[in-house]
Order: C-alpha cells, then sequence, then structure tokens
C-alpha cells in the first residue's frame, strides 16, 4: 500500500498531519506531497518514506502565478508515484478539490478528503462535517476514513524523530518570539521586557528564532538573554526545545514542535483563528483575550490599534504561567 498524503502550507500544519501520517504508514509507504514552507517540518516526521515538494498557488502566501506547465510537471509527478491512496489535509477555509481534481487526472484511484463543496466525482471517500477540534485529530479522521488508523501503542500525540542533544546547560526556558504572520504574537518590546521578568523570577533564558530574525531575537534577548537566532536547523531547534523546562511563543510552528517534543508551551495565542483548533496539542497554558474584536479574522496583520488581544497580557502573566507548566 502506498499513501499520498498532501499538506501544502507550513512547518506548523505539516507537523499536526503527524498522527494522520504514522496511520497511514502503518499500513504501508507514505508519500508527502507539501509546500516549500513545510518541508522541514515533514523531514522529522515518522513515517515518510518520501517527501515531494510544490509551490500550490492556492495555497502559497504570496501565491505564485498558475502556470500550464507547473500543473503538468506535478501531475505527471504524481502519476509516477503511483499512490494507492490520497488523503487531502486541509485547514477549514481551505478546499480540497483543485488538488482531488490534479490528483483525479494523474490517476491516483482513491482520493479521501474533508470537504464543505459537492465533490462529484473527484473525491472517493468526503467528510462533510467541520467540528471544532484540535487540527491533528480532524486530519486523523480522514486518515480513519480512508481506512487506516493508528497503531497498537500510539497515542495520537505529535511527535518527530530523535532531535539531537542540546549542548545548552540546563535548565533554561525558551522564548521564541517571531512568528509568519504579526497578528500572532507579542510585539517585540513585549517580549523583551518577559526575557527580563523571567531572568529575574530565577530562569535562564534562550531565545531562538530563524535565519531572517536575527534582529528580533537579538533585541528580545538583550542582556538577559542568550540568543541563538538563526542558529540552529529545525531539528537542532527541536533539540533545544526539547531540553528546556517550558517554551514561551506565540501561534507558530514551534508552538507545534515543542509539543512534539513534550516541553510544556506558554502560548500568547491571539484569536484571529481558533485556539480549540489551533493551541499547541500538548500541555499548555493559552495567554492573550479570545475573545477580543480580531477573533476569526485570520488576519496576518493586526485589525485592531495596539494589538490589545496580546499586549494587554502583562510580562507577570508570562513568569506565573511558566511556573504553572513547569510544576
Amino acid at each position: 500500500m502506498r499513501t499520498l498524503v498532501a499538506r501544502l502550507d507550513s512547518d506548523g500544519d505539516v507537523l499536526l498531519a503527524g498522527p494522520a501520517v504514522r496511520a497511514a504508514a502503518a499500513a504501508g509507504e507514505v508519500v508527502l506531497l507539501c509546500g516549500p514552507a513545510g518541508v522541514r517540518a515533514a523531514e522529522l516526521l515518522p513515517g515518510v518514506s518520501r517527501i515531494v515538494e510544490w509551490e500550490c498557488p492556492w495555497i502559497v502566501n504570496p501565491a505564485p502565478d498558475v502556470r500550464p506547465f507547473d500543473i503538468e510537471a506535478v501531475t505527471a509527478l504524481v502519476h509516477g508515484i503511483r499512490a494507492d491512496v490520497a488523503l487531502i489535509l486541509t485547514s477549514f477555509h481551505q478546499s480540497p478539490l483543485p488538488l482531488a481534481l490534479m490528483l483525479r487526472l494523474a490517476g491516483v484511484p482513491k482520493i479521501v478528503a474533508r470537504s464543505i463543496d459537492y465533490p462529484g466525482s473527484l473525491l472517493d471517500v468526503r467528510l462533510t462535517g467541520d467540528p471544532d477540534v484540535p487540527e491533528a485529530e480532524r486530519a486523523l479522521e480522514v486518515a480513519r476514513a480512508a481506512g487506516f488508523d493508528l497503531p497498537e501503542g500510539d497515542d495520537g500525540r505529535l511527535r518527530v524523530v530523535d532531535p539531537p542533544a542540546t549542548p545548552l546547560d540546563h535548565p533554561y526556558v525558551v522564548v521564541h518570539p517571531g512568528a509568519s504572520a504579526p497578528a500572532r504574537t507579542w510585539s517585540p518590546d513585549r517580549w523583551a521586557k518577559a526575557v527580563v521578568a523571567l531572568t529575574a523570577a530565577g530562569h535562564r533564558v534562550v531565545v531562538t528564532g530563524g535565519p531572517a530574525e536575527a534582529g528580533l531575537t537579538g533585541h528580545v534577548a538583550g542582556a538577559c538573554g542568550s540568543d541563538l537566532g538563526g542558529r540552529t536547523s529545525l531539528l537542532e531547534l527541536a533539540g533545544v526545545l526539547a531540553g528546556a523546562g517550558a517554551v514561551v511563543v506565540g501561534n507558530t510552528g514551534p508552538a507545534h514542535l515543542a509539543a512534539a517534543v513534550g516541553t510544556p508551551v506558554v502560548s500568547l495565542f491571539a484569536p484571529v483563528v481558533p485556539a480549540v483548533r489551533w493551541a499547541p496539542y500538548g500541555r499548555h497554558v493559552l495567554l492573550g483575550d479570545q475573545e477580543a474584536p480580531c477573533r476569526g479574522t485570520r488576519a496576518r496583520e493586526c485589525p485592531v490599534t495596539g494589538h490589545p488581544c496580546l499586549d494587554q497580557v502583562d510580562p507577570a502573566d508570562v513568569v506565573a504561567a511558566v511556573a504553572e507548566v513547569m510544576t
């Protein structure tokens, strides 16, 4: 049995597909079709035999042009995979049907997805409901509808391959201030004040971030924190997170990576997307006004002056939440 699993957006989304991938892998080979922003996470998922990268024009932001050559090329590539079944994993605001059409043209004999729209002959198994459940469970439901399930002893939590041990001295708390969407994280000065407050409370603080976030992590670390911005691969970051007593982070991929390595999370969570679906899938404390005016907008930039849903959170609240999750 060869299963094509498609999750075409970011690292965090791909990590949340992990339980569904493991369910499919229990029955055979899994080929993961993902976007360029999800490849690093795909490389960490247990059960993935092969990764196919594609910049999907109806998922990637900013979107590339729709070019017939690209569509034909990826259709031919999928045809060559000769999958027995495909699982299309999407968020609640994404349609699986454009990809289902391509997979049908590529000759995939069985396609399973969740769709609120009439799929005609594009889907063989269609889940019609859209339950307010964690995204990892929502994806696993698609795998189960295809006839797959987790092997005995698999608790369905997020997992990654074993990360390398970090050389950092323990104990420490990780602060990860960046996010691809500014609306989904705290303001830089607030993060910097939290590092000072955590240090004053007796914690050693390590600040992490990607290569493009080095300026941000340097500002946030200041004179109190250790700045690792741009100095770790995603696998190395997993090791740093695994060694932490807690991780303080916005709604972004490393929150899910922390959950995957079993580290409790303090989540600065803006309600632009629902926390019931996107909060870290593990032990966590949620900070932020979940009833704020930006609720449900899916905004990338905060639509409310002053970013009140998160900037009303005091650094002392973070210190208290870290103490709670580390107890």
